[in-house]
């Protein structure tokens, strides 16, 4: 069996920690293991640091260069480099637990599922807000839906590249700047009859930057979810149909503002309905086609 790992890159100095983290991995027995680091940067800038690492890797390292500022492109280019069985996907800024590999591999094989997530454990800093600490919002998990988990991300993700619903499946190039690329590639796999399960000791940490360490900050993150979530309804219902989502998003988004009020003196709880209002104002938003929110390939990411 073989699996290669893809890391997306954009002029990130953490990638090292995260390839060193992938050097220090448990691999289960029989199991051959290839990174593929995808360099969206106009300039090949992530090439020194690679060539440098592939000299303490214990396997193959693949760079592809694919300047485009576009992170749909970039991770098309994985899914073109893989020559696996199996692909997962890690971020440039996490880091993997030494058991994480061996986590997903063990549950994708044991499920016979398509895909499989993990969780990632964001690491605040002592001058990150009290309330963003205790209620941890930049922890990912997977959400179920009467059971089942119906979308996934590629923050910790594998996927079995000899399944049909994987298979030719690809990121929307659309999608590549503002984000949602993975939630309509997930979505339209399970839509397609694929399955995602959830191996929770497969972890990763990510720790949170200052930029990220605010309330308005994820806010918009919010509010460009949402707008991927509208967008995939609206492309499922007719006009009238989608003026009743938009009525019902309206009204999720009105509940969870005066929520919000009514719990003004909770800091954790009120911010924690201001983003669930501002995910369903995101909704409206795309559900009545407004512009989304452009997120990558605008400024240097620390």
């Amino acid at each position: 069996m073989s699996i290669d790992i893809a890391v997306c890159t954009y002029r990130r100095p953490a990638l090292r920690k995260t390839l060193s983290s992938l050097f220090a991995l448990q691999v289960p027995e029989g199991l051959e293991v290839r990174i593929i680091v995808a360099d969206n940067d106009a300039e090949p800038s992530a090439q020194a640091l690679v060539h440098e690492m592939r000299a303490t890797s214990p396997g193959e390292i693949e760079y592809v260069h694919c300047p485009k500022s576009n992170i749909s492109i970039a991770r098309n280019a994985c899914l073109d480099a893989c020559k696996g069985d199996y692909l997962a996907f890690i971020d440039d800024d996490e880091v993997a637990s030494p058991e994480w590999l061996q986590e997903l591999v063990e549950t994708i094989r044991t499920t016979g599922s398509d895909a499989v997530l993990g969780p990632v454990r964001a690491i605040y800093d002592d001058d990150a807000p009290g309330w963003m600490r205790r209620g941890d919002v930049h922890s990912t998990l997977p959400v179920w839906v009467s059971g089942a988990i119906r979308t996934g991300y590629t923050c910790n993700v594998i996927l079995d590249m000899r399944s049909l619903h994987v298979a030719g499946r690809r990121f929307d190039p659309g999608l590549g700047q503002s984000g949602g690329e993975d939630t309509q590639f997930f979505s339209a796999m399970t839509e397609n009859g694929g399955r995602i399960e959830f191996a929770p000791a497969a972890l990763v940490t990510e720790p949170v930057p200052d930029g990220r360490a605010s309330l308005s900050w994820l806010c918009k993150r919010r509010f460009r979810s949402g707008q991927t979530h509208g967008r995939i309804l609206a492309s499922k219902y007719a006009s009238n149909s989608r003026l009743l989502q938009v009525g019902l998003a309206a009204a999720k988004a009105s509940y969870c503002m005066l929520a919000a009020l009514l719990t003004a003196a909770a800091p954790v709880r009120r911010n924690q309905f201001i983003l669930r209002g501002v995910l369903h104002a995101g909704v409206v938003s795309g559900l009545v086609g407004m512009q989304e929110i452009r997120q990558y390939g605008l400024v240097k990411i620390s």
